[in-house]
């Protein structure tokens, strides 16, 4: 799971951080790349709901997951095919539309690979796994654009080759097909009835990630500020890759450690981190404490992102972990295309500093919400 991961994010870590780049070549204003990235996580997030609960309804993973990376990866010859700002978000949607076709059956079966006791490690070494990619693909990119600059269209050619062997790795996976009871399977628009029936925990926390995602915009906005404080395309690239770094190096450690001692203090730590970023980065214009703040925007990642699943995943009955997290990701992708959109706006209307001040305080505001509201 964790090469097919890792595969796959070489691929499109080959492409994100040149994906700013790349849209606004063919005419994309600020807005309309906010717009593009909110629609295309919008769409991954609600699949994610559908087809998790549809993975637990049926007790099955694999299906879930090797149609959906193998989706992903037809998506990305697409984007250099045509430039018409609608085939652009037809491509960019597909690629999203796989991701939320594989990770609930993806996560789901991690959970159910891992034992109480170290089910932070597993998505943490996974997670790790999955950003070692977003610091090679990225470092391909640099290679590739050093010795041809500007031809962004080849090397989303070049980035089919990873996601073929992604696709081709999902065929060794093996899973014990889940005993589980009949149930009718839910219609599109009763998929998030799952937030209706959970317990209260589930309901507190989901609230608290909700509204934090309502003000974490799209990651290409920090990568913008690079670019808008006179930075080059790979300047730019290699950011990316020293954030992952980061990232990749601190998620197994991370996860342990929420295993060791909580998940939500270390949950609280991620948040504190990234107030921190947001904040130097809305009011800095130095090259130096860029790059600092980038060490620590890695290590808030690591902080969070397996952790927040593993955290989700424990709460929810084992029957309903994919519909758990799917549930989750359904909201959280109406929240990123409002977060995605409005930064843009904020950005275009007001400047770096407030657009980013803001998903700052709010970080803080979800951190002391998490503190009084639920235990450890």
């Amino acid at each position: 799971m964790s090469f097919i991961s890792l595969f796959t994010d070489i691929a499109s870590e080959m492409l994100y951080p040149v994906m700013p780049i790349y849209l606004d070549s063919i005419g994309f204003s600020i807005i309309w790349i906010g717009v593009l990235e909110g629609v295309a996580e919008s769409i991954s997030g609600l699949s994610k709901g559908y087809f998790g609960r549809w993975s637990d309804e049926l007790g099955k993973r694999i299906p879930f997951i090797r149609s959906g990376y193998a989706l992903s990866g037809a998506s990305r010859p697409m984007l250099a095919l045509f430039t018409h700002p609608l085939w652009v978000f037809f491509a960019r949607t597909t690629d999203r539309f796989g991701k939320g076709l594989r990770t609930g059956a993806r996560d789901a079966m991690l959970s159910d690979l891992s034992e109480g006791h170290n089910r932070a490690a597993v998505f943490g070494f996974h997670r790790g796994m999955d950003t070692l990619g977003a610091v090679i693909g990225p470092g391909l990119a640099l290679l590739f654009l050093h010795y041809l600059p500007g031809e962004y269209k080849q090397l989303f050619y070049w980035a089919v080759i990873p996601g073929i062997i992604a696709v081709a790795l999902t065929y060794l996976l093996r899973e014990k097909i889940q005993k589980t009871t009949p149930r009718k399977h839910t219609p599109i628009g009763a998929a998030f009835s799952y937030w209706k029936s959970s317990s209260t925990k589930y309901k507190k926390l989901s609230t608290a990630l909700l509204f934090f995602a309502l003000f974490n915009s799209s990651d290409v906005f920090l990568l913008l500020k690079l670019k808008e404080s006179g930075w080059g395309d790979t300047s730019v690239i290699g950011m990316f890759m020293f954030y992952n770094i980061f990232y990749a190096l601190a998620a197994y450690p991370m996860g342990m450690l929420a295993d060791k001692f909580s998940l939500k203090k270390v949950y609280l730590l991620g948040l504190i981190l990234f107030a921190l970023v947001y904040t130097g980065m809305s009011s800095g214009n130095s090259d130096a404490l860029f790059i600092i703040l980038f060490a620590i925007y890695g290590l808030y990642s690591a902080a969070t992102q397996g952790i927040s699943k593993a955290w989700i995943s424990g709460i929810a009955d084992k029957e309903d972990t994919a519909t758990a997290i799917g549930t989750l990701a359904g909201f959280e992708s109406i929240a990123t295309l409002l977060a995605s959109t409005f930064a843009g706006i904020i950005w275009f209307q007001f400047g770096a500093a407030v657009s980013l001040g803001i998903s700052g305080f709010v970080a803080l505001l979800v951190a002391f919400y998490l503190y009084k509201a639920l235990p450890d």
